[in-house]
């Protein structure tokens, strides 16, 4: 089968096109800048050329783009998308209803949502790692770390970190909570109930739902409008890519310092200001060459899921996973379906019982490495990329 692959900048371009590969498929690039993923008739050109001189059988790209599901339809061609970004307001556009789609979400939950509805284009399918590349990477950096020398220094090669965390703390750019100078004191008020009352319940998400009576203050202090080709509402806008986020950054702050009270702490994020005394911040990580070995590398590597994924597994998680590292994550309902707490990953219920993990896992160092490689070892015979190729083509054959 003949693929053309819409290469933007996403994680994973690597690992989905060697998938394709390995399985037998051809797979040819199409270049794409996702500035104006709805419309945009200089994109629509070049696509529809390439269909007609490559004549490939089906377009696949990570995340969904109105724009390319046009032209597919137009060409009546089969579009392939796996969305791995929460939020995605894309998912809400009239376009998501063309037949030439089938659309793959991570979150069992959200998909349920679009399932309910009647929208018969949105599948549900877990994220992945390719743990081939993975594998070779973190092999090729041990045999480098014991070329040299002493059993003490492997040692320190096998594991450098305590306890890590690599993602956001959404204190960067897209900040939009903190634009919001102009608000009244009731809305203020409103707000900071309803996020402290939301960072204390693993789960559930009733932000969105919550915002009605504070909708018009919000709208005046920072207007935002849904897309002219979309259904999402206002109140999913704000809580979805404000409040949502600023939670989240709430809530890894507050978690991350509590950890590094008790142990040392290693951070990975673009934040390079932000310092505690028991924290060392390490600054960003290349995903592909260096933030592997950062998951190997750590003794328990944290997941603290954005607050606007209801039930699915990050993409973080699979990448720890399929490093062989072991995973400590946020409860996340989609983790039950395919990994067993206890044997494959842990999770943690609330801030008391993070720090009681952490303790208990940094002591119990056997059983810690035990279930980071049952946690590797499930992903790798389960939940690679091209495990997932197959699912998502087989329908396809």
């Amino acid at each position: 089968m003949k693929i053309l692959f819409i290469e933007w900048k996403s994680f994973g371009n690597e690992d989905i096109t060697e998938a394709f590969t390995a399985e037998g498929h051809e797979v040819v690039r199409f270049p794409f800048s996702n500035r104006d993923a709805r419309r945009d008739d200089e994109v629509a050109r070049e696509l529809t050329g390439a269909l007609h001189h490559g004549t490939p059988d089906v377009v696949f790209s990570f995340n969904y783009f109105p724009v390319i599901s046009n032209v597919c339809r137009k060409e009546n061609i089969r579009y392939i998308s796996w969305i791995y970004d929460s939020p995605y307001v894309m998912l809400y556009s009239y376009t998501v209803a063309n037949p030439c789609n089938t659309i793959y979400i991570f979150d069992r939950e959200l998909y349920l949502e679009f399932h309910n509805a009647g929208i018969e284009t949105v599948r549900y399918l877990p994220m992945a790692a390719n743990t081939d590349r993975l594998d070779r990477l973190t092999a090729q950096a041990e045999d480098a770390g014991s070329s040299g020398g002493s059993t003490a220094a492997e040692g320190r090669a096998a594991h450098l970190y305590d306890v890590s965390f690599v993602g956001s703390l959404y204190t960067e750019e897209h900040n939009f909570f903190d634009r919001m100078t102009d608000l009244s004191d009731y809305t203020k008020g409103y707000l900071d109930a309803i996020m402290t009352a939301q960072m204390k319940i693993q789960g559930y998400n009733f932000i969105q739902e919550s915002l009605s009576p504070i909708m018009g203050d919000l709208y005046r202090a920072l207007p935002m409008d849904p897309n002219p080709d979309g259904v999402e509402s206002r109140e999913y806008l704000y809580a979805q890519y404000v409040i949502n986020r600023k939670i989240t950054g709430l809530e890894r702050q507050e978690l991350i310092r509590a950890v590094s009270e008790r142990f040392h702490f290693d951070l990975f994020t673009p934040n390079q200001n932000f310092t505690l005394p028991n924290l060392t911040n390490h600054g960003t990580t290349d995903y592909y060459t260096q933030m592997p070995l950062v998951f190997r590398r750590s003794r328990i590597n944290l997941n603290i899921s954005l607050r606007s994924i209801r039930s699915g597994i990050p993409l973080r998680a699979f990448d720890i996973l399929g490093s062989g590292g072991f995973l400590l994550s946020n409860y996340q309902a989609d983790f039950l379906d395919d990994f067993v707490p206890g044997e494959d990953f842990d999770y943690y219920e609330s801030q008391e019982d993070l720090l009681n993990k952490i303790g208990y896992y940094l002591s119990h160092e056997d059983e810690r490495a035990a279930i980071a490689r049952n946690g590797h070892d499930k992903v790798a015979a389960r939940h690679t990329f091209r495990h997932r190729v197959r699912e998502m083509l087989a329908e396809l054959q």
